[in-house]
């Protein structure tokens, strides 16, 4: 019988019975195809769903088999407690990323703070953010096209309509000026031979969004390098990047005359976000 809790022992067998996140993948592709949240699948284990979805949650099944993101097959991700709608043109949410939106909702901004989100994607942190400090003025920037289409889409459903969002290649649009009390960035981090682009999902994610340079530093020292013209005195600088990173992004940071350094690691330990704080008078700021 082609029960729920049938279904899902099955498709558990099939994407790793022992595993975790196989068992987590299974319960969120057949949620999606039913059209329920997770919760539902246990408190109705005996329902039996038709036919069309039962060949619609096997076709999925066989993609993720393939390694298919579990994000791209049902379109949509949880970041921040928001259902956000995601594609094959933007960076999955991680929750790794969440960290950076707590890091700046614990800095010291003023209710009507001006916030800028560079390579938005699917709007993840700005919309988190936005959620929290509704007074904020958010920015949120992306070079991508079919990206920003999909964080404006974002805003909409989710009705956090304040935002501004604007096509650019990291500050090429913006007019320089002390404006922005708060910079933050999930930039690519990723180096151009780093062996993980051919595993798991990043396999299916915008290679522009992922790899930069030989390094994987490249953006983040063009941010680094152009954003104290954007900054008022007093201004911050968070930016997210990979572990074994934070060494020579604080060292970048410090260059660039950016005070109260700090170098953050995740929830499992890796370093993972550094940011830095410009001195009060704008002046006083390195320019090397």
């Amino acid at each position: 019988m082609n029960t729920v809790q049938a279904l899902l022992r099955r498709a558990r067998d099939r994407l790793g019975a022992e595993s975790v996140e196989a068992a987590l993948d299974t319960e969120v592709l057949l949620a999606h195809v039913l059209g329920r949240d997770r919760s539902w699948l246990y408190a109705w284990p005996e329902h039996v769903p038709d036919a069309d979805r039962i060949e619609t949650f096997e076709h999925l099944l066989s993609l993720r088999q393939q390694g298919r993101p579990v994000a791209h097959l049902t379109g949509e991700r949880e970041f921040w407690s928001l259902p956000l709608k995601v594609s094959t043109d933007t960076l999955i949410p991680r929750p790794e990323t969440e960290h950076l939106v707590e890091i700046a909702l614990e800095l010291d901004l003023p209710d009507d703070a001006r916030v800028l989100d560079l390579g938005t994607g699917s709007g993840a942190i700005a919309l988190a953010l936005s959620s929290e400090r509704p007074g904020w003025r958010i920015s949120a920037l992306d070079r991508s096209r079919s990206a920003l289409e999909v964080a404006r889409q974002n805003a909409s459903r989710l009705g956090l309509d304040g935002l501004k969002f604007l096509h650019s290649d990291w500050f090429e649009a913006l007019v320089p000026g002390p404006g922005f009390d708060l910079i933050v960035s999930n930039p690519p981090y990723v180096a151009m031979q780093d062996p993980h682009l051919e595993s798991g999902d990043l396999r299916f994610e915008p290679p522009q969004a992922l790899v930069s340079g030989p390094d994987g530093l490249d953006d983040i020292r063009r941010i680094v390098a152009a954003a104290p013209a954007f900054l008022r005195p007093g201004g911050w600088l968070w930016l997210e990047h990979g572990t074994g990173q934070g060494d020579r992004v604080i060292s970048l940071l410090q260059k660039k005359g950016f005070n109260q350094v700090a170098l953050k690691h995740d929830l499992a330990g890796h370093e993972r976000h550094s940011g830095g704080r410009l001195p009060a008078e704008k002046g006083a700021a390195a320019s090397g």
